[in-house]
């Protein structure tokens, strides 16, 4: 294999990456109820990596192009969800809160972009919960990071995550943590190999950096076929999801069978019940 020129500086393309997730990490309401499941609390929570293979600059211009056209358009002008964002910083993309229209727009941008996208799954179970992540909110999330990264040690010699922020979830403390798991689980799995590789969190806000407003709308794609059975939006997209792993998925462990990729898709039978 042709090895690297180490005087020639890799394309920042090359090693940012772009992370939001979908859902919540909520497991418990006022006074240690469970809550998962109910109104308004997600079934699994999920944290998504967008990988852009092309310059990241003219990208980032045609979604802030986007977001402008639909902040000033006259069609949209009174809706709510978009002029509540217009008001404060400025509309940005975000599929939760976008109308048909507006998805349709940032879905056919999606397509027109080089990029792949990965995603971590975890189902929200309060054994699991409990032991593996202490009850805790910031270590559910340290945990999911883990798994995300883990993969990516012998691959690459730096990495830049460009991450939305999620409060303590994406605090300096945390982040790192989920750092550390990912070494040891790579480590684990494969002594032999170097782990050279360096990280840098920065850790962004949706109106500063537009990639990550199409992370979220991956992920926000991803969400729909395990919380509702609805697989249209993944499948507009989906020869860009290069891996989906339903984490907790138990009944398909075997030869990696809660693993989804380009060629075996998600479909509705990955409905959570």
């Amino acid at each position: 294999m042709k090895q690297p020129n180490p005087n020639i500086k890799p394309a920042t393309f090359e090693y940012h990456r772009f992370l939001d997730e979908a859902g919540d990490p909520t497991f418990y309401g006022k006074g240690r109820i469970r809550v998962v499941g109910t109104e308004g609390v997600s079934r699994a929570f999920i944290l998504g990596m967008l990988k852009i293979n092309e310059p990241l600059g003219p990208v980032r211009n045609r979604v802030v192009e986007l977001q402008n056209l639909i902040g000033s358009d006259g069609y949209f002008r009174d809706v709510p969800s978009i002029t509540r964002k217009r008001e404060n910083n400025g509309y940005f993309l975000h599929a939760k809160d976008d109308i048909p229209e507006v998805r349709k727009m940032a879905f056919d941008l999606i397509r027109g972009i080089n990029c792949s996208f990965e995603a971590i799954v975890a189902r929200k179970i309060y054994d699991i919960f409990e032991t593996q992540h202490e009850g805790k909110e910031t270590l559910f999330y340290a945990d999911l990071l883990s798994h995300l990264l883990k993969s990516k040690l012998e691959k690459y010699d730096k990495l830049v995550l460009n991450i939305a922020r999620r409060n303590k979830c994406t605090s300096e403390v945390n982040l790192p943590i989920g750092w550390e798991k990912a070494k040891e689980r790579s480590l684990k799995k494969s002594p032999e190999k170097e782990h050279a590789c360096t990280i840098v969190f920065n850790v962004q806000e949706p109106t500063t950096e537009p990639l990550i407003n199409i992370a979220d709308y991956f992920c926000w794609a991803v969400q729909r076929v395990f919380e509702k059975g609805e697989t249209r939006f993944y499948d507009y997209i989906s020869d860009q999801v290069a891996l989906v792993v339903d984490l907790y998925d138990t009944d398909h462990y075997r030869k990696g069978e809660n693993f989804y990729t380009r060629r075996k898709k998600l479909t509705k039978d990955n409905l959570l019940k």
